[in-house]
């Protein structure tokens, strides 16, 4: 069967991504942001993991206020780099696995929760950032992807309890799923971060920390922390941490923490990253 056997936390800040892209992950900004990743790029290498259920939100690039899924997930064989207003990025197409994808779409709306399928899409940094960090500049990502696109940019978001439950659910579609693979799941987006109004270029280190804290512990406090607590200490972007909660929700009670990573600032974000594996 399917083995859900771990866990990764990270931002996805499209900055990152011209890093990558221009060749300046060493430079005297970026470098000590890229070297709390290398530990991660190594693991990868040595885990090998078959597929990925990258947690992350578009942003309107596949959606725009026209349709705003709650919870949406890829089933498509590929998808292609979004083109975000200034080209699409140079990295590989992002290849899907659909019949996991479908097993996992079957199992949760079969589990009560109301999915919308996706078959085509673009994917925008997002998704393809976070790849970047894991697995830098290969000609193929050397891993399939299920995309999972969350809605954390119009309100209403869905709760920090709905995404836990999600990921528990996720996990059981993974552990019932016939073919032997190697499976990760991915949350991404945040950590403290605002973009507009009088709190712009807002930054929380202790509020973050604390987050990380509490996704390590083995109890769930953090799938019980309402909205107004991220808006009010993380600024109007930090909500995209509930996505981190749909992988912790996954892992099950216990786990054992492998890798974490903070700083700040990139761009005017915090920079948050954890490797986490179930203890169970």
């Amino acid at each position: 069967m399917a083995r859900l056997t771990a866990g990764v936390g990270s931002s996805h800040v499209p900055l990152l991504g011209v890093a990558v892209d221009q060749g300046k992950t060493g430079d005297d900004y970026f470098g000590p942001i890229f070297a709390g990743y290398e530990w991660t790029r190594e693991w990868e290498k040595a885990e090998k993991p078959d597929v990925i259920v990258l947690v992350y939100n578009d942003h309107a690039s596949a959606f725009d206020m026209k349709i705003v899924p709650t919870f949406a997930i890829g089933c498509g064989e590929r998808y292609k780099p979004a083109d975000e207003g200034w080209g699409p990025r140079k990295v590989p197409d992002v290849e899907g696995h659909a019949d996991l994808a479908w097993h996992i779409a079957q199992s949760l709306i079969l589990d009560d929760f109301d999915m919308t399928i996706i078959n085509e899409m673009d994917v925008d940094h997002g998704l393809t950032v976070p790849l970047s960090m894991m697995f830098g500049s290969p000609d193929k990502w050397p891993v399939k992807v299920v995309p999972l696109a969350v809605n954390v940019v119009t309100y209403p978001v869905p709760s920090g309890n709905r995404c836990w439950a999600l990921g528990e659910a996720i996990a059981r579609a993974v552990a019932s799923f016939p073919e032997d693979l190697n499976v990760q799941i991915w949350g991404t987006g945040g950590m403290s971060h605002q973009l507009q109004g009088p709190r712009a270029g807002l930054l929380n280190r202790e509020w973050d920390n604390k987050f990380l804290d509490m996704l390590e512990s083995d109890d769930d406090a953090a799938r019980w922390i309402p909205h107004i607590e991220y808006l009010r200490e993380t600024g109007s972007e930090g909500i995209e941490m509930v996505m981190w909660l749909i992988m912790r929700g996954a892992l099950g009670k216990k786990v054992k923490t492998l890798h974490r990573h903070y700083h700040i600032p990139c761009s005017n974000t915090a920079i948050g990253h954890i490797v986490l594996e179930p203890a169970d």
